[in-house]
């Protein structure tokens, strides 16, 4: 099937060069050179300078990762204190996610953390990079510090690295290390419930304290919990760049293998 027909970008529509000023990506002088050097894709079709887009409809790429034009987009990273629910609303009265950070534009929570867990959290009202932040297929690890009942032993921290039987399912291979007797750090890239409390209980070690210290690339220590910031333009860019969509592998082709030109 052939590519779909666009329809011209009207004159009042801004130029793309604007457009990935507006999104991070420098003046419009370094956009102008991305788009120059063949580096940026509108719906799929490379750019050419001049190039007007409708940032509501038109998909933008920088060296094949998406990027969020629409105007008024928000990337919030939240450190979410103990007992603050990661929802937008709560029927029982519990205060969310959401009362911590601005009303307008409204976001939503990237994923969710348990009642009790605390750390690091992003509320966003971009939808596409929410999608590919929470879906384990984009692979974006979460890194977690978890306070335990008793001590690891080295067979323990195995079981953790290789999979472990939940009632759902094996879980994927976690990344696990020990950092004091009873303090595991553990990474992981799915995002099923309450996902590293029930690894840790599996693997006989209770938690007692959880706190999410990493999602993908971004991270910071100086969030003192119920604090919120904006998330900078290249930290915006660095999560994208996590959540690259992975191309689709040739049938018969070994996985790892090197595409053309790689």
């Amino acid at each position: 099937m052939g590519p779909v027909e666009e329809l011209p970008a009207s004159p009042d529509h801004p130029r793309l060069q604007r457009v990935l000023a507006r999104a991070g990506f420098g003046s419009r002088r370094l956009a102008e050179e991305l788009i120059d050097a063949g580096r940026v894709t509108v719906n799929g079709t490379p750019a050419v300078l001049g190039r007007r887009v409708d940032p509501d409809v038109d998909r933008v790429e920088v060296d094949g990762v998406p990027v969020g034009v629409r105007p008024g987009l928000v990337h919030y990273l939240l450190n979410k204190p103990a007992g603050v629910v990661t929802t937008v609303t709560d029927t029982h009265g519990r205060p969310t996610v959401v009362d911590l950070v601005p009303g307008e534009p409204r976001v939503f929570p990237v994923g969710r953390l348990d009642l009790d867990t605390e750390g690091l959290l992003l509320l966003t009202n971009d939808g596409d990079l929410a999608h590919r932040l929470t879906h384990p297929s984009f692979g974006v690890e979460k890194e977690y510090l978890a306070e335990v009942q008793g001590e690891p032993a080295r067979g323990t921290l195995r079981s953790l690295r290789e999979g472990v039987d939940l009632d759902d399912g094996r879980t994927a291979p976690a990344k696990a290390s020990l950092l004091a007797p009873n303090l595991l750090r553990i990474a992981i890239h799915e995002g099923r419930n309450r996902q590293v409390r029930r690894m840790c209980e599996a693997v006989g070690h209770p938690v007692v304290r959880l706190v999410r210290v990493r999602i993908g690339p971004v991270r910071d220590r100086s969030l003192a919990p119920g604090e919120w910031r904006a998330l900078a333009a290249d930290e915006v860019r660095a999560l994208a760049e996590a959540a690259r969509p992975v191309p689709a592998r040739v049938p018969g082709e070994r996985p790892g293998a090197a595409g053309p030109g790689r």
